[in-house]
Order: C-alpha cells, then structure tokens, then sequence
C-alpha cells in the first residue's frame, strides 16, 4: 500500500499537486475497500471515522481530482448516485470491467472478463472508430434474491 500511495503522491505532484494528509486519508480508504463501489457518502463516513474534522466537500473535492488523475473510476449503477472505485496502476492502460446489478438488492458483482474485445473489433472496423474504453453494466435479479 505505501509504494501505491507513494506513486500517486509523486503522480500529483507531476501535476503540481500535493498529496495532503487529508488526500491521503481518503486514498487509503479507498485502497482499503478496493473490492467495493463506494459512494462519496460511504468514503466520507470512513474517512470521519480517522479524521472527524474531515469535510464533505473535501471528499468531493479529493475524488473529483483522483478521477481527473484516473486514479479512480466514477460509475452510476442507475441509483442516482456517483460510486467510486480505486482503478490506477503506473504505466498500465486502464480498462474498465463489467457489473452485475440486482435490481432487487442493489449488489454490485464484477465480471473481469472483457465481454466486448470483439464487438470493438468490429466497431473499429466498420466505423473507423478507435475506442478508448467501455463500461457494461448489466441489470438483474442475483442468485439470493432470485431464491428467496
């Protein structure tokens, strides 16, 4: 954890960032809940508890700069709010995976498989179009939920 948070600090100040106490908090609550999709409410409730003084607007602020920096990836998983979660890795193309939403529960399952190697072929090829990235999420009702 200290060489990522190491790397994102030098990655800041590249860009004449500082990674601030307060910045660090919330990068390593992220790191710490990398397996989750969190909201900036849920980021702030964890950050409060190692820092009361800690403000919402700085976690609003610190994530909006983490995903300027890709650092972090936004989603909207259609319940209205933005969720984050943590995505960089130095010198490595970033490329989003899929997600599983139950419509009943709200879990969130990742798929890491990239489902859409061939339909970009064949929009590259057809449209002449070179995509940067993609997000699939798929809507449904999980195992849990389908047999309760």
């Amino acid at each position: 954890m200290k060489k990522v948070i190491s790397d994102i600090g030098d990655k800041l100040k590249e860009n004449e960032y500082k990674l601030t106490t307060r910045r660090e908090m919330i990068l390593k609550v992220l790191l710490e809940n990398s397996d989750k999709h969190l909201s900036a409410e849920e980021v702030y409730n964890l950050v409060k508890q190692k820092a009361p003084d800690t403000g919402l607007a700085t976690v609003y602020r610190t994530l909006e700069l983490f995903h300027d920096f890709n650092i972090i990836h936004a989603m909207d998983f259609g319940d209205g709010r933005k969720r984050y979660e943590f995505g960089w890795k130095e010198g490595q193309k970033s490329h989003h995976h899929h997600h599983l939403i139950c419509t009943e529960c709200g879990n969130i399952t990742e798929v890491n498989e990239d489902l859409l190697e061939e339909l970009e072929n064949r929009v590259n090829k057809l449209y002449d179009f070179t995509i940067k990235d993609h997000q699939l999420k798929i809507f449904g009702i999980c195992g849990k939920c389908k047999n309760s």
